[in-house]
This record gives C-alpha cells, structure tokens and sequence, in this order.
C-alpha cells in the first residue's frame, strides 16, 4: 500500500511524504524536496554575470568574463552534487534493520545502514536552530559497553528538516515496526 501527503519543512517550504507499507514489519518513507527553482538559478548566475561584466567594463580585461562563466558552472556543479538533496529515504525492517538513503540532484545517491541489533530506540528529539525551537526524528544506537546507555544519536531527514507533523507520522510508524519485532524476538 503506498499514500503520499504534503507537509511542511521548518521554513514554510513544501515537502512531500510518500509511505510505502510492505509487511507489517517492513516500511518506507521518501521525504521529497521542491526541486531547484529555475528563477532562483538564473537570478544568481545572471547576478554573477552582472558583477562579471561591470568588473569587465572597467578594467577591459577578459579574463574577467571568462572567470566569472568559469566559477558559475563549477560552483552549481558542485551545488547540485554535495548539497542539493532532492529526497530522503528512510528504510525499516523489523528483522533486519534501518537504510537511509539520500538522492542529490545530481543523481549521487549516499546510504547508511544501521543493524537493527544495535537500535535501542527511535525518538523525536528537540533543538535549539537559528532561535528557534524545531523538532527531528532520531535513532539511538545502543552502548556497547553499557547496554541501557545510548553510545550515538544518529538524525534522519537532516536535509528537509520536516515539522513535527510530519515526524510524528513517521515516529508512530516506527515504533509500530520496533513493538513488533520486540514481540516476535520475546516469543522466540
């Protein structure tokens, strides 16, 4: 079964959130960024090719202008490859245990995967950013020196930073996920 809502991201930005119910113990949700504004690109590059060429006019220099294009393409390559993060995934299974995955506008794909062994808990956790309160879903790993000790508290959707109404759908579904397999692993 799959469903897809809309929500918001901490600055009033649009954010789609398609879930995707595989088993009762196995779910995923892709968090979908707006992707890049056409406007917003060619009011900076023609920003930057302004400067270029009233920089070019009073110093007669064409290097100027052939920097100015140069530093352009690079500068949104490299936007497009390290920065630009179209869509975070965040993959659960019960048994075996939690992928996320984050898709740049480039294509680059970036995965991280946590073994559902050293899961001691998925939380929505609370922080202070650009003063003001916001909300994000965390996974706590467990210590393992001290078993009821967290040893790291790893975020996820870290690019979209989503509202609390869109975490708390994912935070339900995932303690569905961490009930169940809790359940199933005691009766065994």
């Amino acid at each position: 079964m799959e469903e897809r809502r809309s929500f918001s991201d901490i600055d009033g930005g649009r954010l789609a959130l398609q879930r995707r119910y595989y088993s009762p113990s196995c779910r995923e949700f892709c968090l979908s960024c707006p992707r890049l504004s056409l406007r917003s690109l060619t009011a900076a590059t023609c920003t930057v090719w302004l400067v270029a060429y009233g920089l070019f006019t009073l110093c007669q220099n064409s290097m100027v202008l052939s920097a100015a294009i140069f530093i352009t393409l690079i500068g949104l390559l490299g936007y497009l490859h390290f920065v630009k993060i179209d869509q975070e995934t965040l993959l659960i299974i019960g048994s075996l245990g939690i992928q996320m995955t984050s898709s740049y506008a480039s294509g680059k794909e970036s995965t991280t995967f946590i073994e559902m062994g050293k899961v001691k808990d998925v939380v929505i956790n609370e922080a202070i950013y650009m003063q003001k309160v916001i909300y994000y879903l965390c996974i706590l790993l467990k210590d393992p020196v001290e078993p009821q000790g967290v040893s790291q508290v790893v975020p996820v959707f870290q690019s979209a930073k989503p509202r609390l109404d869109c975490l708390i759908e994912v935070y339900r579904s995932c303690q569905e996920i961490l009930a169940h397999q809790a359940v199933t692993s005691t009766s065994l």
